[in-house]
């Protein structure tokens, strides 16, 4: 994946880039409709698009309580060591974790934040007990149980 900019995007491609990122499932001709170009073209751009890593991936948005997930949890993680070796090793441990459904590198009282979601307590209880407390350098960590989701996954705002 080549490293690319919103500099070397045009009208067409933003356009293609708002109509995928709030329909996924749209056929090539329907795309290419929407932001008014042929197939064709559309196609080749739309290539492009992901070649240069603009679109990552495209996927279903499925309701967690749907498939028994309906627990959400925010763990925020301190480690003992702030340094490049310490981060690596805990960002490792975290990528082999499938639970761990977010890291984020943070600033300020936290070095990272983690989402998970779990069946319920006693399953985020167990996975905190058997995995999470086993990371790499963790020094002390925060947890946070959702009690509502006000706004999640929105839209990117482009």
């Amino acid at each position: 994946m080549k490293e690319s900019s919103i500099s070397n995007l045009d009208r067409i491609d933003m356009k293609i880039l708002r109509a995928l990122h709030a329909d996924g499932r749209l056929t090539n001709a329907e795309l290419a409709t929407r932001v008014g170009v042929s197939a064709a073209t559309c196609y080749r751009r739309t290539r492009r698009l992901f070649d240069e890593g603009h679109i990552t991936g495209v996927r279903a948005e499925v309701a967690p309580a749907s498939v028994g997930l309906g627990a959400l949890v925010m763990i925020g993680v301190m480690l003992d060591r702030s340094t490049p070796d310490s981060r690596y090793a805990f960002e490792a441990a975290v990528l082999k974790v499938k639970d761990i459904l977010d890291c984020i590198l943070v600033a300020g009282e936290f070095d990272y934040f983690l989402k998970i979601r779990a069946r319920d307590i006693a399953d985020f209880n167990k996975l905190q007990g058997e995995t999470l407390i086993g990371l790499p350098g963790v020094r002390n960590t925060r947890t946070f149980f959702v009690m509502r989701e006000v706004k999640e996954n929105a839209r990117l705002p482009f």
